[in-house]
C-alpha cells in the first residue's frame, strides 16, 4: 500500500515526481562511484533537465535508433538511457559522470530507485 495518495491534482503529483527523481539521482550518485552530484540543488536541477530530455530528446533518439533497438531485442535502450543521462550531466552544473559505463549502470540504478520510490509514494498509480 502506498504511503500517500496523489489525488489533489497535477501540481502536487508533479512536485512529488520531481522530488523523487532528485532523490533517485542522489541515491544513484551514492551507489555508483563514477557519478557525482555536488548538492541537492544540483540534483533538483538535474531532475528538471532529465524531464526535458526524456520528453523531447529521448523520443527523437528512440525513433532514429529503432531498427537497432529491434535488432538487439531492446537491449540498445540501455545505451539510449545512458546517452540521455550523460546529456543531463553535460547540461547540469555540479553533476558529473566519469565514464560511459558509469552512465549505463547509473541509468539502471536510477530507473530501479525511481520505480521503487514512485510505487512507494503512489505516484505511478492512476
Amino acid at each position: 500500500m502506498a504511503l500517500t495518495r496523489m489525488e489533489n491534482g497535477f501540481l502536487p503529483r508533479f512536485l512529488v515526481t520531481w522530488l523523487i527523481t532528485a532523490v533517485s539521482l542522489l541515491a544513484t550518485a551514492y551507489i555508483i562511484p563514477g557519478i557525482s552530484l555536488a548538492s541537492f540543488t544540483a540534483a533538483a536541477i538535474a531532475a528538471i533537465i532529465l524531464g526535458f530530455v526524456n520528453a523531447i530528446v529521448r523520443p527523437i533518439i528512440l525513433l532514429l535508433t529503432l531498427p537497432l533497438t529491434i535488432l538487439t531485442l531492446g537491449l540498445f535502450l540501455l545505451i539510449v538511457n545512458a546517452i540521455s543521462l550523460s546529456l543531463v550531466a553535460y547540461f547540469t552544473p555540479g553533476f558529473t559522470i566519469n565514464t560511459f559505463w558509469d552512465a549505463i549502470f547509473g541509468s539502471l540504478i536510477l530507473s530501479f530507485v525511481s520505480s521503487v520510490l514512485n510505487h512507494l509514494f503512489g505516484v505511478a498509480e492512476s
